[in-house]
């Protein structure tokens, strides 16, 4: 869909003295989760570009230092977050998309499950579709893998739907595609600025709109 766990930090060798610690008394695994949500929020809302070491730091109360003995650079902390929440999305839409239940009924069981999953992270959208990651990157590649991915099980999901009506035109499948991945981008953006909506009211939104489409 056009709409970012991989190593995490593991592969990070922890601070010399600090085996499985932390920072002031607090397990090294708590302070990572710590740090990836503030990150997660920074990146989705700059982007990588703007995003700033330094507000992350401020949010999780540690040191920029101490951003870069967990996660090397601001390029491995993005990328930790990348892979953090892109296999969550991909598992969710997958197990979505194999659900039992007639097909016209598989978009809202996607869209419910990406709002289960960003339910608590919603800028982790938008540290998948990063705008100002530059093309050629390595950066670049990860986060366009992963969107490869999505984006291959929506046009696996949009020509299912349509030949499901009995239309197996290619080029509709792919119009299609491009129009539900933009509606879930927007979608999520909507979800984004009214945070008062659970991740249960979007998926009942959702439903009442795709009813009001079908008729």
């Amino acid at each position: 869909m056009n709409t970012a766990r991989a190593s995490s930090s593991s592969s990070t060798p922890p601070a010399k003295g600090a085996r499985g610690a932390g920072t002031k008394g607090m397990p090294r695994a708590r302070r990572e989760e710590q740090i990836l949500a503030a990150a997660m929020n920074e990146f989705g809302r700059h982007g990588h570009a703007s995003a700033s070491m330094a507000a992350i730091a401020g949010r999780v109360g540690v040191t920029k230092p101490m951003l870069y003995t967990y996660f090397g650079s601001k390029d491995g902390l993005y990328l930790a977050c990348l892979e953090h929440v892109a296999p969550r999305l991909v598992t969710a839409i997958e197990e979505a998309m194999a659900g039992e239940g007639p097909a016209a009924e598989t978009p809202h069981r996607v869209l419910s499950a990406v709002f289960h999953v960003l339910e608590e992270q919603r800028g982790a959208w938008f540290v998948l579709y990063d705008r100002t990651l530059k093309p050629g990157t390595d950066l670049y590649a990860a986060a366009h893998r992963h969107r490869r991915t999505i984006d291959d099980l929506a046009a696996s999901g949009t020509a299912d739907l349509l030949r499901g009506h009995g239309n197996e035109d290619p080029l509709d499948a792919d119009a299609l595609k491009h129009v539900w991945t933009g509606t879930v981008g927007a979608l999520v953006g909507w979800w984004t600025s009214h945070p008062d909506q659970s991740a249960q009211d979007m998926a009942a939104r959702c439903a009442r709109l795709l009813t009001a489409i079908r008729r």
